[in-house]
């Protein structure tokens, strides 16, 4: 379990006078940096997967510590062009990852002129010298497939590449490395072929998977490239989000958790040369052919999930089915075509919404006035060509008094596709809303770089609230009328009749 970030913790401010920011930043700035040389890689292995419409990257490295003294800090480098693009990043210890994720750290140089961005990984026990671990490291790049060609016909297959160094970026000598590429299908035109690296052929292929290497690379100093590029098939769209935005009102006199989700939505894959032909695309879905357009999307909802809806730009959307879950235990399943296919390069923004049980979700702490909520972090398309979002903004909107708001996010036993705690921007603000007082206390949470893998990611909100704070509503209620009725009876016992003097 990712711990509440230290500063987040010490937030107990009472939202219904004031509101407070709960937000840490444990970024490390330098202003030049070069990591001390007292590690090095005796062997790595890189595994890339490209079946998705996002890379998706494992990097085992065994880790040795060369220096005189335990070491706690390992430096993981990345290009600066690919550092933004960096998402899920996690560390583990790959012979105990039962154990948690390591702390890392975002470095921040203050050189613009610097080629490399760094992240610190804070190892749990610093390591002696001479002695090895092996770490498990795993994130995904976003917007790291280009189309090419970049614009086809409507009916033309679709062809992504991917360009990346047979030398991984590091920041210390590596012995031995290689690279194997997952692929999602077995035609590709291109590739590149390396000369003298390896003794034979390279890449070697099996299949759908393409190994370049294993290469001796003692005498290879840290930071050289040698670039490889990739061009292959992939016949489903590159489906990004530029924004989602999803709300979860919750309401303890109704019992409801209320979730809206707003999208906008790209399509990442090769353009159209020419006009959309309505009739050569009611061909291809009459044959069932695969096209590189965003034809529907599946949500699969949480149990108990109920009246659903969805909005366009235009207004309701009636090509939807929705299917609850039977038995009640079982998930529903929510179905979305949109008004029309979305190609590459075209865009669809859209809001979904429904509504849940609530005691699904939250629980009273025994013996106090403090609740517990267990939301999916994020839920969204679950689609087999992956969804890559750009910013995530989650805004769980809680009762009008709840106060003493605190966070925290759950891990799973694998990569569960949230970034460092760091990553994660929190405030606390008021949400106005209809017949309230002082606001309802909002707790809104920004990321950026995520993708479909962090649905399994549970978002925990804790909080306090009194039986008096749920009275404020009612009671603010209750006085407002009685006020008007008394007003309305004052005002007709005026008497404003004209009478002689």
């Amino acid at each position: 379990m990712r711990p509440i970030t230290a500063f987040a913790a010490l937030c107990g401010f009472l939202l219904s006078s004031s509101s407070f920011v709960c937000a840490e930043s444990s970024a490390r700035t330098h202003s030049s940096f070069q990591p001390p040389q007292t590690f090095k890689n005796v062997n790595l292995v890189r595994n890339t997967n490209l079946e998705k419409g996002y890379a998706r990257e494992t990097v085992n490295v065994v880790v040795e510590n060369v220096g005189n003294e335990p070491q706690s800090t390992y430096y993981l480098a990345f290009p600066s062009e690919i550092f933004d693009k960096v998402g899920g990043l996690e560390v583990r210890d790959r012979k105990a990852p039962e154990k948690g994720p390591f702390v890392v750290d975002v470095l921040s140089v203050d050189s613009p002129s610097s080629d490399t961005k760094y992240f610190a990984i804070d190892l749990p026990e610093p390591l002696a010298p001479k002695s090895q671990v092996t770490l498990g490291i795993s994130y995904y790049l976003l917007s790291s497939l280009s189309p090419r060609p970049a614009a086809i016909n409507q009916a033309d297959k679709q062809y992504l590449t991917y360009s990346f160094s047979a030398y991984i970026h590091s920041a210390y000598p590596t012995v031995t490395q290689k690279t194997k590429l997952k692929l999602p299908s077995t035609n590709i035109p291109d590739y590149t072929t390396t000369t003298g690296l390896k003794s034979g052929s390279d890449p070697e292929r099996q299949g759908t998977t393409y190994t370049y290497g294993p290469y001796d690379t003692t005498e290879v100093t840290p930071g050289t490239a040698y670039p490889i590029t990739i061009r292959y098939e992939f016949t489903k769209p590159v489906i990004a989000a530029s924004l989602l935005e999803r709300d979860l009102e919750v309401s303890h006199w109704g019992g409801n958790l209320a979730t809206e989700e707003r999208y906008w939505l790209r399509n990442n894959g090769s353009s159209l040369v020419n006009q959309f032909s309505r009739v050569e695309w009611t061909l291809t879905n009459f044959q069932q052919l695969p096209s590189s357009a965003i034809r529907e999307l599946k949500y699969p909802l949480k149990p108990g999930s109920v009246d659903p809806y969805f909005i366009d730009d235009i207004g309701n959307v009636s090509t939807s089915r929705y299917r609850p879950g039977k038995p009640p235990k079982r998930d529903a399943s929510l179905e979305l075509r949109p008004r029309y296919p979305v190609f590459g390069g075209w865009n669809y923004s859209f809001r979904i919404g429904w509504n849940s049980e609530l005691s699904t979700f939250l629980r009273r702490v025994a013996g106090a006035n403090s609740y517990v909520l267990k939301v999916p972090f994020i839920e969204g398309p679950k689609m087999p060509e992956g969804v890559q979002y750009e910013k995530v903004v989650v805004r769980v909107i809680l009762p009008e008094g709840a106060r003493n708001v605190r966070y925290e996010t759950i891990e799973t036993a694998s990569n569960n596709g949230l970034p460092p705690a760091d990553q994660i921007k929190s405030h606390v603000s008021p949400h106005k809303t209809f017949m309230d007082t002082l606001g309802r206390t909002a707790l809104t949470l920004t990321v950026e770089n995520l993708s479909d893998e962090a649905r399994d990611a549970q978002l925990v909100v804790t909080y306090d609230y009194s039986f008096w704070d749920g009275m404020r509503k009612p009671v603010t209620i209750t006085t407002g009328l009685l006020t008007v009725f008394a007003a309305v009876w004052a005002i007709g016992n005026i008497d404003v009749s004209i009478k002689k003097r």
